[in-house]
């Protein structure tokens, strides 16, 4: 009998292709020069994790890929996929119950109230605060703003979520229970995910492929694939290992900047 050739995995759709992106901010009769022909795809369903130093235009990237800053050369495509931000600070409107805040981006768009009620409360019970509806933003912990900010962002029913920093002010117990929760809520909804932190075990913890960008301005310097089974813990030997090769990777650009 013939053999059968095994065909080739299908590969996965690109979410976001970004193609030699330069970015430069103009100030008075000075220009800085935030991004450098920067290159990247991310794949559909993927989570990738942008690393570097403070300045190196990881928040930029986010703001141009959302459309908030005119790009300055180079192109950006997502092929017409809804694109959400989520920023470091929840952000939540303070006279507003949580789930109205839920609510609001649905508003927007005109969505009914029935039915932004029903999405709302579901959004809520994803994250675990669906006992919290009726209660105020400074009624909760940090950790809960953050977990109606992303029920908020998954609201507008994004396909891709663009994630800056939104552990960064959080303590270390909490950030871990959130790694756990958009973890899950990443696997259980097929997001996209583009994640910018400056902390090296959380990025190794959370992507399958960690992007490390020079200081300003930045480049693509390094990428690393994460192939470590799932569920991670940001203190097993696998994810220590990973970060410290990644930190020194990290160290020598911060230094070559310094010089």
């Amino acid at each position: 009998m013939e053999a059968v050739a095994e065909r080739e995995p299908a590969a996965q759709p690109i979410a976001i292709r970004i193609r030699n992106v330069s970015q430069t901010y103009h100030e008075g009769r000075s220009a800085i020069q935030a991004l450098d022909r920067v290159s990247l795809d991310v794949a559909q369903g993927g989570f990738v994790c942008l690393l570097g130093a403070s300045g190196c235009g990881k928040s930029t990237l986010l703001n141009l890929i959302v459309g908030l800053y005119r790009i300055s050369s180079g192109t950006i495509d997502v092929g017409g996929r809804r694109v959400a931000l989520m920023f470091q600070e929840p952000a939540l409107f303070p006279w507003l119950t949580v789930e109205k805040n839920v609510e609001m981006g649905m508003r927007f768009r005109g969505v009914g109230a029935e039915e932004r009620r029903s999405k709302a409360h579901d959004l809520l019970r994803l994250v675990h605060l669906e006992t919290f509806a009726e209660r105020r933003p400074h009624e909760l912990s940090g950790g809960m703003r953050q977990r109606v900010a992303i029920a908020r962002a998954l609201s507008q029913e994004a396909d891709v979520l663009l994630m800056d920093e939104p552990f960064g002010a959080l303590d270390a117990m909490t950030r871990d229970v959130l790694h756990d929760e958009i973890e899950a809520i990443w696997s259980r909804t097929g997001l996209t995910v583009l994640f910018v932190t400056h902390n090296v075990r959380e990025a190794v913890r959370l992507g399958d492929r960690v992007v490390l960008l020079s200081s300003r301005p930045g480049r693509v310097v390094a990428e690393f694939p994460i192939d470590l089974p799932r569920p991670r813990s940001a203190d097993s030997v696998p994810v220590t290992e990973m970060a410290a090769a990644i930190t020194n990777r990290l160290r020598e650009e911060v230094r070559r900047h310094g010089r």
